[in-house]
Protein backbone atom coordinates (compact mmCIF):
# COMPACT_ATOMS: atom_id res chain seq x y z
CA UNK A 1 0.00 0.00 0.00
CA UNK A 2 1.03 3.61 -0.72
CA UNK A 3 2.20 5.90 2.24
CA UNK A 4 -0.80 7.33 3.78
CA UNK A 5 -0.08 10.94 4.42
CA UNK A 6 -2.37 12.73 7.18
CA UNK A 7 -3.43 10.55 9.95
CA UNK A 8 -3.57 11.31 13.56
CA UNK A 9 -1.94 8.46 14.75
CA UNK A 10 -0.87 4.87 13.15
CA UNK A 11 -3.66 3.48 11.43
CA UNK A 12 -2.97 -0.14 11.35
CA UNK A 13 -1.11 -2.42 13.78
CA UNK A 14 -0.61 -6.26 13.81
CA UNK A 15 0.58 -8.75 16.30
CA UNK A 16 3.86 -10.65 16.57
CA UNK A 17 5.85 -13.19 19.14
CA UNK A 18 8.51 -15.00 18.61
CA UNK A 19 8.23 -18.74 17.37
CA UNK A 20 10.78 -19.54 20.84
CA UNK A 21 10.41 -18.07 24.03
CA UNK A 22 14.03 -17.54 23.87
CA UNK A 23 13.59 -14.68 21.02
CA UNK A 24 11.22 -12.80 23.63
CA UNK A 25 14.02 -10.36 25.04
CA UNK A 26 15.50 -10.30 21.70
CA UNK A 27 12.29 -9.03 20.04
CA UNK A 28 11.25 -6.64 22.57
CA UNK A 29 15.04 -5.17 22.52
CA UNK A 30 14.78 -5.25 18.40
CA UNK A 31 11.29 -3.44 18.15
CA UNK A 32 11.98 -0.72 20.90
CA UNK A 33 15.32 -0.23 18.79
CA UNK A 34 12.58 0.73 15.57
CA UNK A 35 10.53 2.56 17.80
CA UNK A 36 13.56 4.63 18.53
CA UNK A 37 14.39 5.30 14.99
CA UNK A 38 11.10 5.70 13.49
CA UNK A 39 8.30 7.76 15.39
CA UNK A 40 5.69 6.38 13.47
CA UNK A 41 6.82 2.46 14.49
CA UNK A 42 4.27 2.76 18.26
CA UNK A 43 5.04 -1.02 19.99
CA UNK A 44 2.57 -2.28 23.02
CA UNK A 45 3.23 -5.32 25.04
CA UNK A 46 -0.04 -7.63 25.76
CA UNK A 47 1.08 -8.99 28.65
CA UNK A 48 -1.97 -11.32 29.04
CA UNK A 49 -1.47 -12.84 25.48
CA UNK A 50 2.15 -12.27 25.16
CA UNK A 51 2.01 -11.00 21.84
CA UNK A 52 3.29 -7.68 20.93
CA UNK A 53 1.48 -5.13 18.96
CA UNK A 54 3.24 -3.14 16.05
CA UNK A 55 1.72 -0.21 15.05
CA UNK A 56 2.40 1.40 11.70
CA UNK A 57 1.08 4.37 8.97
CA UNK A 58 0.22 2.28 6.51
CA UNK A 59 0.25 -1.57 5.23
CA UNK A 60 3.68 -1.01 3.56
CA UNK A 61 5.28 0.79 6.38
CA UNK A 62 4.49 -2.59 8.33
CA UNK A 63 5.85 -4.92 5.90
CA UNK A 64 9.55 -2.96 6.00
CA UNK A 65 9.07 -3.07 10.09
CA UNK A 66 8.51 -6.95 9.57
CA UNK A 67 11.16 -7.50 7.20
CA UNK A 68 13.76 -5.65 8.97
CA UNK A 69 13.13 -7.93 12.29
CA UNK A 70 13.21 -11.37 10.38
CA UNK A 71 16.33 -10.86 8.51
CA UNK A 72 18.34 -7.49 10.22
CA UNK A 73 17.46 -9.23 13.77
CA UNK A 74 17.17 -12.64 12.25
CA UNK A 75 14.14 -13.71 14.57
CA UNK A 76 11.79 -15.98 13.87
CA UNK A 77 8.00 -15.08 14.29
CA UNK A 78 4.61 -15.96 14.25
CA UNK A 79 3.04 -12.71 12.07
CA UNK A 80 -0.64 -11.74 12.63
CA UNK A 81 -2.58 -10.35 9.64
CA UNK A 82 -3.15 -6.37 9.70
CA UNK A 83 -5.40 -4.67 12.30
CA UNK A 84 -7.33 -1.75 11.62
CA UNK A 85 -7.03 1.00 14.42
CA UNK A 86 -10.95 1.34 15.10
CA UNK A 87 -12.24 4.09 17.44
CA UNK A 88 -15.20 4.29 19.61
CA UNK A 89 -17.06 7.63 19.81
CA UNK A 90 -20.55 8.29 21.74
CA UNK A 91 -23.64 9.38 20.14
CA UNK A 92 -25.47 10.76 23.09
CA UNK A 93 -25.51 13.55 26.12
CA UNK A 94 -26.00 11.94 29.57
CA UNK A 95 -25.83 13.95 33.03
CA UNK A 96 -24.35 11.28 35.53
CA UNK A 97 -24.08 11.61 39.46
CA UNK A 98 -21.64 9.77 41.20
CA UNK A 99 -20.59 9.18 44.63
CA UNK A 100 -17.21 7.34 45.81
CA UNK A 101 -17.50 6.05 49.29
CA UNK A 102 -15.91 3.75 51.17
CA UNK A 103 -13.44 2.60 54.35
CA UNK A 104 -9.84 1.27 52.89
CA UNK A 105 -7.00 0.36 55.31
CA UNK A 106 -9.07 2.46 57.75
CA UNK A 107 -8.80 5.24 56.06
CA UNK A 108 -12.26 6.59 54.49
CA UNK A 109 -12.38 8.05 51.16
CA UNK A 110 -15.31 10.06 49.75
CA UNK A 111 -15.74 12.15 46.49
CA UNK A 112 -18.71 12.63 44.41
CA UNK A 113 -19.09 14.03 40.78
CA UNK A 114 -21.91 15.20 38.85
CA UNK A 115 -20.33 15.09 35.01
CA UNK A 116 -22.01 15.66 31.68
CA UNK A 117 -21.09 13.70 28.99
CA UNK A 118 -21.29 15.04 25.25
CA UNK A 119 -20.48 13.79 21.84
CA UNK A 120 -17.71 15.94 20.35
CA UNK A 121 -17.58 15.19 16.59
CA UNK A 122 -14.99 12.88 16.04
CA UNK A 123 -12.23 15.14 17.18
CA UNK A 124 -9.14 12.76 18.30
CA UNK A 125 -8.45 15.76 21.47
CA UNK A 126 -10.69 14.87 24.45
CA UNK A 127 -12.19 17.64 26.22
CA UNK A 128 -12.63 18.21 29.27
CA UNK A 129 -14.05 21.49 31.49
CA UNK A 130 -14.63 22.47 35.30
CA UNK A 131 -18.01 24.46 36.14
CA UNK A 132 -17.49 24.13 39.69
CA UNK A 133 -16.72 27.92 40.73
CA UNK A 134 -12.81 28.41 41.89
CA UNK A 135 -12.47 28.76 45.28
CA UNK A 136 -14.93 26.16 46.11
CA UNK A 137 -13.55 22.84 44.81
CA UNK A 138 -9.76 22.23 45.07
CA UNK A 139 -7.80 22.38 41.32
CA UNK A 140 -6.10 18.99 41.98
CA UNK A 141 -8.88 17.72 42.77
CA UNK A 142 -10.86 18.45 39.33
CA UNK A 143 -7.39 17.49 37.49
CA UNK A 144 -7.91 14.01 39.29
CA UNK A 145 -11.46 13.44 37.84
CA UNK A 146 -10.24 14.71 34.29
CA UNK A 147 -7.40 12.26 34.68
CA UNK A 148 -10.02 9.48 35.60
CA UNK A 149 -12.04 10.07 32.85
CA UNK A 150 -9.54 10.18 30.23
CA UNK A 151 -7.22 6.41 31.63
CA UNK A 152 -11.16 4.44 31.33
CA UNK A 153 -11.37 6.16 27.79
CA UNK A 154 -8.00 4.25 26.52
CA UNK A 155 -10.37 1.06 26.17
CA UNK A 156 -13.80 1.61 25.36
CA UNK A 157 -16.84 -0.65 26.38
CA UNK A 158 -18.01 -1.83 22.34
CA UNK A 159 -14.61 -3.10 21.58
CA UNK A 160 -11.81 -2.05 23.87
CA UNK A 161 -11.06 0.19 21.37
CA UNK A 162 -9.70 3.42 22.42
CA UNK A 163 -12.38 6.64 22.34
CA UNK A 164 -12.79 10.04 20.69
CA UNK A 165 -14.90 12.61 19.90
CA UNK A 166 -15.73 13.18 23.78
CA UNK A 167 -16.66 16.23 25.90
CA UNK A 168 -16.76 16.20 29.91
CA UNK A 169 -17.62 19.00 32.00
CA UNK A 170 -17.62 18.99 35.54
CA UNK A 171 -21.39 20.45 36.85
CA UNK A 172 -20.61 19.69 40.51
CA UNK A 173 -18.61 18.33 42.84
CA UNK A 174 -18.54 17.68 46.28
CA UNK A 175 -15.44 16.26 48.76
CA UNK A 176 -14.78 15.62 52.93
CA UNK A 177 -11.64 17.77 54.34
CA UNK A 178 -10.02 14.31 55.50
CA UNK A 179 -11.56 11.94 53.21
CA UNK A 180 -10.79 13.34 49.84
CA UNK A 181 -7.71 13.68 47.86
CA UNK A 182 -7.07 13.73 43.80
CA UNK A 183 -7.02 10.00 43.69
CA UNK A 184 -10.54 9.55 45.18
CA UNK A 185 -11.81 12.06 42.97
CA UNK A 186 -9.84 10.07 39.68
CA UNK A 187 -11.50 6.14 40.64
CA UNK A 188 -14.70 8.93 41.06
CA UNK A 189 -14.54 10.10 37.50
CA UNK A 190 -13.60 6.79 36.02
CA UNK A 191 -16.98 4.83 38.03
CA UNK A 192 -18.65 7.95 36.52
CA UNK A 193 -18.40 7.23 32.80
CA UNK A 194 -18.94 3.75 33.55
CA UNK A 195 -22.66 4.47 34.76
CA UNK A 196 -23.10 6.41 32.13
CA UNK A 197 -21.64 4.69 29.20
CA UNK A 198 -24.82 2.53 28.74
CA UNK A 199 -26.55 5.57 28.04
CA UNK A 200 -24.10 7.42 26.29
CA UNK A 201 -24.97 5.52 22.46
CA UNK A 202 -21.59 4.02 22.17
CA UNK A 203 -20.96 3.55 18.79
CA UNK A 204 -17.51 1.61 16.66
CA UNK A 205 -15.55 3.81 13.92
CA UNK A 206 -13.13 2.78 11.40
CA UNK A 207 -10.51 5.46 9.41
CA UNK A 208 -11.90 6.50 5.96
CA UNK A 209 -9.24 7.18 3.25
CA UNK A 210 -9.53 10.19 0.49
CA UNK A 211 -7.98 8.03 -2.61
CA UNK A 212 -7.04 10.14 -5.66
CA UNK A 213 -6.48 7.67 -8.47
CA UNK A 214 -4.60 8.81 -12.05
CA UNK A 215 -5.12 6.68 -14.95
CA UNK A 216 -5.40 6.19 -18.73
CA UNK A 217 -9.26 6.73 -19.74
CA UNK A 218 -8.84 2.79 -20.94
CA UNK A 219 -8.66 1.62 -17.54
CA UNK A 220 -10.86 3.88 -15.68
CA UNK A 221 -13.80 1.98 -15.77
CA UNK A 222 -12.59 -1.22 -14.36
CA UNK A 223 -10.58 1.45 -11.28
CA UNK A 224 -13.81 2.69 -10.32
CA UNK A 225 -15.45 -0.91 -10.17
CA UNK A 226 -12.73 -1.86 -7.92
CA UNK A 227 -13.19 1.21 -5.57
CA UNK A 228 -16.69 0.44 -5.43
CA UNK A 229 -16.67 -3.05 -4.52
CA UNK A 230 -14.27 -1.92 -1.46
CA UNK A 231 -17.13 0.19 -0.39
CA UNK A 232 -15.81 2.71 -2.13
CA UNK A 233 -17.54 6.16 -2.54
CA UNK A 234 -16.65 8.40 -6.31
CA UNK A 235 -16.47 11.72 -5.21
CA UNK A 236 -16.22 13.02 -8.77
CA UNK A 237 -14.40 12.16 -12.05
CA UNK A 238 -12.24 14.50 -14.12
CA UNK A 239 -10.61 13.97 -17.93
CA UNK A 240 -7.60 16.01 -19.02
CA UNK A 241 -4.99 14.78 -21.81
CA UNK A 242 -6.22 11.45 -22.62
CA UNK A 243 -5.91 10.78 -18.57
CA UNK A 244 -9.09 10.32 -15.70
CA UNK A 245 -8.37 11.10 -12.35
CA UNK A 246 -10.25 9.95 -9.86
CA UNK A 247 -11.40 11.32 -6.59
CA UNK A 248 -12.85 8.56 -3.82
CA UNK A 249 -13.38 7.74 -0.10
CA UNK A 250 -12.51 4.65 0.93
CA UNK A 251 -12.66 2.86 4.30
CA UNK A 252 -8.96 1.65 5.12
CA UNK A 253 -10.12 -1.82 6.42
CA UNK A 254 -10.54 -2.57 2.41
CA UNK A 255 -7.82 -1.18 1.06
CA UNK A 256 -5.08 -3.79 1.46
CA UNK A 257 -3.28 -4.53 -1.61
CA UNK A 258 -4.89 -2.06 -3.74
CA UNK A 259 -1.77 -0.83 -4.89
CA UNK A 260 -1.36 -3.92 -6.32
CA UNK A 261 -5.10 -4.21 -7.98
CA UNK A 262 -4.48 -1.27 -9.80
CA UNK A 263 -1.09 -1.49 -11.11
CA UNK A 264 -2.86 -4.72 -12.26
CA UNK A 265 -6.02 -3.10 -14.24
CA UNK A 266 -3.55 -0.25 -15.55
CA UNK A 267 -0.84 -2.43 -16.75
CA UNK A 268 1.44 -0.60 -14.43
CA UNK A 269 0.51 3.16 -15.80
CA UNK A 270 -2.21 4.01 -13.08
CA UNK A 271 -0.95 6.43 -10.08
CA UNK A 272 -2.46 6.55 -6.99
CA UNK A 273 -2.30 8.72 -3.76
CA UNK A 274 -4.07 8.45 -0.21
CA UNK A 275 -5.04 10.92 2.52
CA UNK A 276 -6.44 10.16 5.97
CA UNK A 277 -9.62 11.61 5.64
CA UNK A 278 -11.77 11.17 8.93
CA UNK A 279 -13.15 8.53 11.33
CA UNK A 280 -16.60 7.50 10.29
CA UNK A 281 -19.68 4.67 11.80
CA UNK A 282 -18.85 1.73 10.89
CA UNK A 283 -21.82 -0.08 9.17
CA UNK A 284 -23.33 -2.73 11.31
CA UNK A 285 -23.08 -5.55 8.64
CA UNK A 286 -19.54 -5.45 8.31
CA UNK A 287 -18.58 -5.40 12.28
CA UNK A 288 -19.11 -8.74 12.90
CA UNK A 289 -19.18 -7.24 16.79
CA UNK A 290 -22.03 -7.67 19.50
CA UNK A 291 -24.25 -4.72 19.63
CA UNK A 292 -22.92 -1.86 21.37
CA UNK A 293 -24.57 -2.11 24.74
CA UNK A 294 -21.88 0.44 26.21
CA UNK A 295 -21.17 -1.59 29.86
CA UNK A 296 -18.13 -2.03 31.12
CA UNK A 297 -17.08 -5.11 32.93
Amino acid sequence: MMKVFGAPWPLLQTAIDPKKKAGEEKLRVAVSGLADEDSDVRVNWDEESGQTIVAGRDERHLDIIVYRLLHEWDLALNIGAPQVAHRETITYACEQDYTHKRQFAGQGQFARVKILFEPNGHNPEFAFVSRVPDGTFPGDYAAGVEKGVRTILVSGPYAGFPMIGIKATLVDAAYHDTDSSASTFEIAGRACFKEAAPRLGVQLLEPIMRVEVVTPQDYARDIVGDLKGRRGKIENQETSSMRVIINATVPLANMFKLEDALRSYSKGQAQVSVRYAKYAPLPPATRGLPPPVGAYV
